[in-house]
């Protein structure tokens, strides 16, 4: 992690880069905010009392990076201000290393959280971009249980529902032995998607049913139980494959025709089921499949 220091009284800002140095970080130091607008650090620590100098440039250049105000005193000018345009926090002059490096973790963690969330969020999304779901997730309210014969529709609901309202969403399968222990521990005001509810044992299920009464939650099954809440039912014809689940010869040729007769001429497609033009032709006359020209 490399450290930009901006800071014109020159015997701090040594200071200050000796002892990161042996804590393992890498710095610069710029005597002037001209000057350090053509660095490239990961995390800023800048004067906010540099004679003649407005810190705004440099801060929303670099908005996106780690920038510590290090201030001599508090007002809007060095601190306020400062911060609304985009700097993460403040330390005040003198202050312990000790101090300074543990706000710098802080805000390095965040920022591998900040993009682990948007890695799983983008990958979540290009996992479920091809499931059609026919129901209006604005109008769903929660608690709710959906009965479905494809879970990959309720996956498909949740994490539409949470994009729209803003939730933080804890994930709760129920194949999970500890699935009791993850629901108590969940965050309060965050929403719970519990997950194969089917394999739950009768006793399981009224445990279940009993723990999550004062829950916010989303709960998914495949099987058709008595349920003390709202159920609502979703399915599909058109599954998509899922390699959790093994599908007759007839439903798997059915989903490949669906779902790949677009991206392949009917010869290669033939072709990778393994039978002929002529079958192929057959076979959607059955299933009542007919690809638009």
């Amino acid at each position: 992690m490399k450290i930009i220091i901006v800071e014109n009284e020159l015997y701090l800002a040594q200071s200050i880069s000796a002892k990161l140095l042996e804590s393992g970080y890498e710095t610069e130091i710029f005597s002037s905010i001209k000057e350090a607008m053509k660095s490239d650090g990961d995390v800023y620590l800048l004067s906010t009392t540099l004679p003649g100098q407005s810190c705004a440039p440099l801060i929303t250049r670099f908005k996106e990076k780690i920038i510590i105000l290090m201030v001599s005193y508090i007002n809007n000018d060095t601190v306020s201000i400062p911060l609304q345009q985009g700097a993460k926090d403040y330390i005040v002059k003198p202050f312990m290393i000790e101090e300074l490096q543990r706000k710098i973790e802080h805000y390095r963690k965040y920022q591998e959280l900040k993009q682990q969330n948007r890695f799983f969020s983008d990958y979540t999304q290009s996992l479920l971009k091809d499931i059609v779901i026919d129901i209006n997730i604005e109008k769903i309210q929660t608690p709710i249980v959906i009965l479905t014969n494809y879970p990959r529709l309720v996956d498909k609901v949740v994490f539409s529902y949470v994009a729209i309202h803003q939730k933080s969403l804890v994930f709760v399968p129920l194949a999970d032995k500890n699935w009791k222990e993850k629901i108590a521990s969940s965050a309060p005001g965050s929403l719970l998607y519990l997950s194969e509810l089917q394999l739950l044992k009768k006793l399981e299920r009224v445990q279940l049913f009993e723990l999550i009464k004062e829950y916010d939650f989303i709960l998914s099954t495949t099987s058709d139980f008595e349920i003390p809440f709202d159920v609502i039912e979703l399915r599909t014809e058109s599954k998509l494959y899922d390699q959790n689940e093994i599908l007759t010869i007839d439903d798997y040729v059915k989903f490949i025709v669906n779902n790949f007769q677009y991206k392949f001429p009917d010869t290669e497609l033939s072709k990778k089921l393994g039978i002929s033009r002529k079958s192929l032709w057959e076979k959607r006359k059955k299933y009542g499949i007919f690809k638009k020209k």
